[in-house]
């Protein structure tokens, strides 16, 4: 047995059953599994690692639903490719488990599988064979999303050597029960389904007799905004936004508006005649007899109506107009009000006088630069986004998977849109085959592909259809009828009338109403987060009996495979290590049980496309500042971005190489204050090498001066130890002098005109205070402005990445920092990062910093094999030329501190992970020699404090993303 591995396990039941206060890096520590909204934990999370690393597996679980083997379904089939077996026992006990999930989990050839018909069988164990132990999990947890994700489960993880007393019987057990139990067969899964249908038409009509009339009332959203509407019209504002995520409830919420405001005449406008009929029978549902409802659209005129519902291409035409006085309606509705700024819509703005205007609209933020916000005088009455209606339960479940775009000869097709290529039989075939392979909840696929063309679209209908599918393509040449009929077949219950798929481009991107929809096939570039949200919505609306969402995401080598991400988490930041972070983290983050999944192809093309695409240039960065102007009617500060989780502000400094207040003064006319050139230099240094929110001391100091006049030393440690919980050194307070002062800096050929150093801040008699120079520029309001948002924006943004268990004098593990950032949290006097390079041992600290994967055009003389032998330990090299006597060596190995600093590649930029301070594993340090040279290196090992985090190691070990 591997002495190490023997010691490891010791370290890890040592804290896990005896003392919980011991330092130790095993991975073999003992753990509960549960699942937690803050932090974020995922029963799921373990399951999908364990899985992932696992030479076998076996599974014994009383239920299985098709939910359960949709979130672990990425990781079987790559379990099945790599042949890696397993064995699934599942139970008939109180016929719960899913014959569609039996269905599945049979079809893979890896995975024996049987069932226990004992109706006492009960059991929820995973247990994973690895290389020289198994883990294994027991507890609450059966194969569902649920309870791999939300409910409260309990489940213990530990780990045995193959000869431990435990893992033996547990395995005993399990093969014993296993043995006992019958073979899963086509035949068995026939009679089983039988039996489970007949028991959920019983359960069904248990239901329904125990259901009363159903009495409709507002959800927790509708309450909300409906209170906040009030409170608008007693502030005597008549006008309404309602931002709110498709399938959230609008259209009931607008009637229950309409149900307190009491209008007696109200117009709802939308764009299409089947939404407006749709709309008139929900007002008529929730408010009965009550008024007289009519359309306004096509050959229909219900101008008596109490309640008129008309298609904005017909209510907008003058002739029509003039048929109402201008206060005809006391209220008036504007669906999908993020159209409102085309003409037509204005022209109706215009002319009617409502006592009030409500719009609704999922997505507000318009791409051609017009104001909605400002048609509603910028109140938003409510907003509910996707991955918050998510969270609160009100849209059905889903699972991305996000797969590579298929072959055509063996080659990956390039980042082209050429139709012929699709056309290939074997590519069409492969497509059909991975729609069957993901399947939908139930078994019966009611799906929508959305296609590149409509030529692509009339094209996959035909092929599926040859292949025993029943679909139709759509277009915009098609009528209201022909859609209306389409769907209702796709939802149809009746098997010789239903559709399977529906083909389209983009005609169902917004107002239609499909909730049955069960499967979503993308076959078509991301060109928009906003598109691609509108398109995965159509399928989010609740339905009965549908239990989730299937999307399948066939991803190509296309430049805006960034924006995939950003529409699937609803990050809207642009920050790429966030995005980085939101991948590698696969579902963590996702609210409820809905799971994002992407193959390792899938993954690296999206890494590729992050590292290469210029995510900041002038017109992106322009269009979401005017958007939030837009929205709050006013100029934005920094922190507003942060407020509204809207771009990440400090890419405006970047963009604008000084600071903030630069940006804003060159993209906005409508912005007249004119710092002069001392001001705005020093802005630029501030925004630059002090709020960048990598060290909190500095802009917390600046902060208190700024509001108090003056601290005492004393004071500001206190308050900095009340808010983060340590203490500040006297060497990072005459630190802070020195940064602030901007002695630390290092001045490079530049136009700034004021001098550093500079005087600013004084300590005088244990206090600090600004110098007069200061205070006098602190008169200028727009000076102080601007400093005080660059300030509270470094603040926020540190207290939201800041962790007390994380933090290690100074630095935050696994954030990211320049070495200029760490050069200044080590209390350095000077910047010498224009000079560290690999690595410098200053004052017994030294600070390692390490490409992981090397450019292949860099000298040889530094392609250092640095990487990790584990998450706890790393291979590291010291320079060339060097031996172990010579003094650049002997510095490293008395050092009293020891950091490391990784980042995947060049591609990232300048910053680097904070991986954790490491010691030097007693042996390891050798002579060596570079490979392919004869340069000697000296040769470390680092031992690092806590293994790193599963989803940053997974990324950094991961291959290369450039192209090769």
């Amino acid at each position: 047995m591997n002495e190490n591995l023997r010691l490891d396990f010791i370290e890890g039941v040592h804290k896990g059953f005896l003392d919980k206060n011991i330092v130790s890096n095993s991975t073999n520590i003992p753990r509960l599994l549960t699942n937690k909204e803050i932090p974020k934990e995922k029963v799921l999370s373990t399951l999908l690692q364990e899985l992932d690393t696992c030479k076998e597996f076996f599974i014994s679980v009383a239920f299985v639903t098709t939910s359960g083997i949709a979130v672990l379904f990425n990781t079987l089939i790559a379990l099945e490719k790599r042949n890696i077996k397993g064995k699934v026992l599942v139970s008939q006990y109180l016929n719960f488990t899913q014959p569609e999930a039996l269905k599945k989990l049979k079809a893979f050839r890896n995975i024996e599988l049987k069932i226990s018909t004992e109706n006492n069988t009960h059991t929820k164990g995973y247990i994973f064979r690895k290389e020289d132990h198994h883990t294994i999990i027991i507890g609450s947890s059966n194969l569902t999303a649920n309870a791999l994700t939300v409910n409260k489960e309990w489940n213990l993880k530990i780990s045995g050597l193959h000869a431990s007393g435990i893992v033996n019987d547990v395995l005993d057990e399990f093969h014993r029960n296993f043995e006992e139990a019958l073979v899963v067969t086509e035949k068995y899964i026939a009679s089983y389904e039988e039996l489970y249908i007949k028991q959920r038409v019983i359960n069904r009509l248990e239901i329904n007799e125990a259901k009363s009339e159903v009495v409709i009332k507002p959800n927790k959203m509708q309450q909300a905004a409906l209170e906040n509407l009030n409170k608008l019209r007693l502030a005597n504002k008549n006008k309404g936004l309602i931002i709110s995520a498709t399938g959230t409830g609008k259209t009931y919420l607008s009637a229950f508006d309409v149900k307190n405001f009491n209008p007696k005449k109200m117009l709802f406008v939308v764009h299409r005649l089947n939404i407006a009929n749709d709309a008139l029978n929900t007002f008529r549902t929730l408010l009965g007899d009550t008024r007289t409802y009519g359309l306004f659209s096509g050959d229909q005129r219900a101008l008596d109506a109490d309640f008129i519902f008309s298609t904005i291409q017909t209510i907008c035409k003058e002739e029509n107009l003039l048929k109402f006085k201008k206060t005809h309606f006391d209220y008036i509705i504007i669906d999908e009000s993020h159209r409102s700024g085309g003409d037509s819509y204005l022209r109706l703005l215009d002319y009617f006088s409502p006592k009030f205007l409500l719009g609704m609209t999922a997505t507000p933020e318009r791409t051609d630069g017009f104001d909605i916000f400002g048609l509603f005088d910028h109140n938003i009455a409510y907003e509910i986004r996707l991955h918050t209606a998510m969270q609160e339960k009100m849209l059905s479940d889903f699972h991305y998977y996000g797969i590579s775009d298929l072959l055509v000869d063996d080659k990956y097709r390039e980042d082209t849109r050429d139709f012929n290529l699709l056309s290939d039989s074997e590519r069409v075939n492969k497509i059909i085959f991975n729609a069957k392979r993901f399947g939908s909840d139930s078994g019966i696929i009611r799906g929508l592909v959305f296609c590149s063309s409509n030529v692509e679209a009339a094209f996959l209908s035909l092929r599926f259809n040859e292949n025993g599918f029943k679909t139709l393509a759509l277009s915009g040449k098609s009528t209201e009828l022909e859609r209306v009929q389409a769907i209702a077949r796709l939802e149809s219950e009746d098997s010789i009338e239903k559709l399977d798929y529906i083909f389209t481009v983009d005609i169902f991107n917004e107002g239609i109403d499909i909730p049955k929809i069960n499967q979503i096939l993308m076959i078509r570039p991301t060109e928009s987060a906003i598109v691609f949200v509108q398109q995965l919505g159509r399928g989010l609306r609740k339905a009965e009996n549908k239990e989730f969402l299937t999307i399948v995401d066939f991803i190509g080598n296309y430049k805006n495979n960034y924006l995939i991400p950003i529409a699937l988490y609803g990050d809207t930041s642009f920050n790429k290590d966030t995005l980085r972070k939101l991948i590698s983290e696969g579902s963590k983050q996702l609210p409820g049980a809905s799971t994002i999944n992407f193959d390792e192809i899938t993954k690296e093309k999206i890494y590729e496309s992050i590292a290469t695409v210029n995510m900041t240039t002038l017109a992106d960065l322009k269009k979401d500042y005017q958007l939030l102007k837009f929205r709050l009617g006013r100029i934005p500060w920094m922190v507003d971005f942060l407020k509204y989780e809207s771009r990440d502000p400090y890419q405006f400094v970047i963009y604008s190489k000084r600071s903030y207040y630069d940006f804003v003064f060159k993209v906005d006319d409508s912005f007249d204050n004119v710092l002069d050139k001392a001001k705005s230099d020093l802005l630029a240094l501030f925004s630059k090498e002090i709020n960048n929110a990598k060290r909190v001391e500095e802009s917390f100091l600046l902060l208190k001066i700024i509001e108090q006049g003056e601290i005492e030393i004393t004071t500001f440690k206190e308050l900095i130890q009340k808010e983060f919980q340590y203490l500040v050194s006297n060497e990072t307070i005459e630190s802070c002098i020195r940064n602030i002062n901007f002695e630390f800096y290092l001045r490079p050929k530049s136009s700034l005109i004021i001098p550093t150093p500079c005087n600013i801040l004084l300590k005088h008699n244990g206090s600090f205070r600004f110098s007069n120079m200061f205070k006098e520029m602190l008169n200028d309001v727009c000076f102080k402005d601007f400093l005080l948002d660059s300030i509270n924006y470094s603040i926020q943004v540190f207290k939201e990445n800041y962790k007390r268990e994380n933090f290690r004098d100074g630095l935050i593990l696994y954030n990211k920092y320049s070495r200029k950032d760490v050069c200044r949290i080590l209390n350095w006097t000077k910047d010498i990062s224009s000079t560290l390079y690999g690595y410098r041992t200053v004052n017994e600290i030294t600070p390692c910093f390490v490409t992981y994967h090397k450019s292949n055009d860099i000298e040889e003389t530094i392609k250092y094999n640095d990487h990790f032998i584990n998450p706890s330990v790393f291979a590291w090299e010291s320079r060339s030329r060097l031996k172990l006597e010579s003094i650049e060596i002997k510095k490293i190995l008395d050092s009293k501190r020891i950091l490391l600093f990784v980042k995947k590649e060049d591609g990232e930029g300048t910053d680097f992970y904070y991986m954790g301070d490491v010691r030097i594993i007693e042996g390891s340090v050798k002579q060596s020699y570079m490979s392919d040279s004869e340069l000697p290196v000296v040769h470390f090992n680092f031992q690092l404090e806590q293994p790193v985090i599963e989803e940053l190691y997974d990324y950094i070990t991961s291959g290369s993303v450039k192209k090769k």
